[in-house]
């Protein structure tokens, strides 16, 4: 009787195991005591940390996790722990749309006007596949509403969202001229299904391609009060050190261009499906993961809510997120049936980073070595510059149209490339012109357009015009007085005010602290808010102020007026 007892409890034990253990036995030792070093620092009880899981052909080969779930109660991130998937919750939405355009139910390159009633006739067509590739020129929902006022710990709803796309009076860009990541369309294209199918995009996709997968951990998360078993807070550092940002996830309640919930285990389904498919075929596929075209033909590697590109000769499908203390970071290499997955419920890990270093462990590189014109491995004596004459002329502040401001010093003959938070060593490659010692393909040219130094930055696939500016805090009262007044935005109905306090302007607001704004030239002011970091001073035909616009990252010509 105590024989059968003991088979029966190492049967229960057995059954109850972690997954950890069953998958790691797939992997020899050897690996996965490399795949643990990467994560050491996190293997703790009183630190957040991740989950890992590694794909290979039909099989979930590895899954684990490091770090705490939550600190408050000790609970252990594990394979079946739930993640908030922040921007990986995007190619999900896509697909939806995908499907549906395969049943016939839409074009993707339907005017959205035929969908969605309530968003505004801006005088420009805006297809569906506008949206789903970044490129329709609508503003970011995020940063209206912190410009609105409304903090992003607040409660957020569909409904407020889409109140607040309703009033937009003007586009960045003219539709597929040019790429600006919006969640805005995300959200719109989760509206976009609910019209066609009568259903939200959590029944939608839980019939459509959840629960055909496997998928029984996973949903878009539409009720913030909803209670969530086995769910992971999210945590960061700020003065006070670890803090956990909870509350600012707890109080979403909209889907499309996030709030996605899943774990390892779910998400390993859906890479499977890139190369097994059990939902939808590979012309499904090949929509979602075809990439976008500007106007111009200029083609992109964004697709619809994914990127599609190459790693190490390989094609690979991927996306990352970022939402609160969440980091997330899913890739899939069709031609090689792998897949790596990496979750973080803390703020200041990269996961993307974590999931190549894993990825490297398995895949080699099948690129045929190009002709460079850079070393690919610089040394640090490659970055110490002779002469350093002429580079004194163009170091300084520089600044894009949408205010993304960047700073290159010259310190001990060597030239650094400053954004906040952040700085790069450059190495000349010649005249004028620098790569990044880390990235050798983000190169930097400078040059004199109209007596004016300016700044052009490449990466793969993209490039940025910076201009040279001198911002000055130290102004006299007399001339600082002139930009002083109250502003209001019909668009969003909100004020602010720029206000001259102990002679140094300051941008005013109800909700938030004053930020200190500094002038550069005549009629762009810099504040360090992220969502009104560049406003545009207008003036009318007397070179009076009246008004700004606010040209900032993801938010262009956005007009306030001085109504005071």
């Amino acid at each position: 009787m105590r024989s059968c007892q003991k088979i029966l409890l190492l049967l229960v034990i057995i059954t109850i195991a972690p997954a950890t253990n069953l998958f790691s036995q797939v992997l020899p030792d050897s690996t996965i005591k490399k795949i643990d070093n990467l994560f050491k620092a996190w293997d703790k009880t009183n630190t957040p940390g991740c989950a890992v899981g590694i794909v290979r052909n039909d099989s979930l080969i590895f899954a684990k996790g490091y770090g705490m779930a939550n600190l408050e109660y000790g609970i252990p991130i594990t394979p079946e722990t739930i993640f908030h998937m922040a921007s990986v919750s995007k190619q999900f939405t896509a697909y939806s749309i995908v499907l549906l355009a395969q049943q016939g139910k839409l074009q993707l390159d339907d005017d959205i006007h035929k969908y969605l009633a309530w968003f505004p006739d801006l005088k420009e067509k805006i297809t569906i596949r506008n949206l789903l590739n970044h490129t329709s020129g609508i503003r970011d929902q995020w940063q209206l509403l912190a410009i609105s006022g409304t903090r992003l710990d607040d409660v957020i709803t569909q409904d407020h969202i889409i109140k607040i796309l309703s009033k937009q009076q003007a586009l960045n860009f003219k539709p597929g001229a040019q790429n600006s990541y919006s969640n805005s369309g995300f959200t719109m294209l989760a509206e976009i299904v609910r019209s066609i199918t009568g259903q939200s995009l959590r029944q939608f996709t839980d019939s459509a391609i959840f629960k055909p997968l496997g998928m029984n951990n996973t949903h878009f998360h539409d009720d913030y009060t909803e209670i969530v078993p086995n769910r992971s807070y999210s945590y960061s550092y700020d003065v006070r050190g670890l803090t956990h940002y909870a509350n600012s996830i707890l109080s979403y309640a909209t889907v499309g261009a996030t709030s996605l919930f899943t774990n390892i285990n779910d998400m390993s389904k859906w890479l499977m499906n890139f190369y097994d498919h059990k939902v939808g075929d590979q012309q499904d596929i090949a929509l979602l993961t075809e990439k976008a075209k500007l106007s111009n033909g200029k083609e992109l590697t964004y697709a619809s809510g994914i990127v599609s590109d190459k790693y190490k000769g390989w094609q690979q499908f991927s996306h990352g997120g970022s939402d609160a203390g969440y980091r997330t970071f899913v890739t899939v290499l069709p031609g090689l049936k792998m897949g790596f997955i990496v979750f973080s419920n803390l703020g200041v890990i990269n996961p993307g980073d974590k999931a190549y270093e894993i990825a490297d462990l398995f895949i080699r590189d099948s690129s045929k070595p190009a002709a460079a014109m850079l070393p690919v491995k610089p040394n640090i004596s490659m970055a110490i510059v002779k002469d350093t004459t002429r580079i004194k002329e163009y170091m300084g502040d520089y600044m894009s149209e949408d205010g993304v401001r960047f700073s290159y010093n010259l310190q001990h003959q060597t030239v650094f490339w400053k954004f906040p938070g952040n700085f790069h060593l450059l190495v000349k490659a010649g005249a004028d012109t620098f790569f990044s010692f880390n990235d050798p393909t983000v190169t930097f040219v400078f040059s004199k357009a109209s007596g004016q130094w300016v700044v052009n930055e490449y990466w793969p696939g993209d490039s940025r015009l910076l201009v040279k500016y001198v911002a000055d805090t130290s102004q006299p009262d007399d001339l600082l007085q002139q930009y002083t007044g109250v502003f209001y935005c019909p668009e969003l109905d909100c004020t602010y005010g720029i206000a001259l306090k102990n002679h140094h302007l300051v941008l005013t607001n109800d909700k938030y602290n004053d930020a200190p704004l500094a002038l550069a030239g005549a009629n762009d002011l810099f504040s360090d808010t992220w969502w009104m970091s560049h406003l545009k001073v207008l003036r009318n035909s007397k070179k009076q102020i009246k008004g700004f616009e606010v040209n900032s990252g993801r938010v262009m010509h956005l007009l306030f007026n001085k109504i005071e």
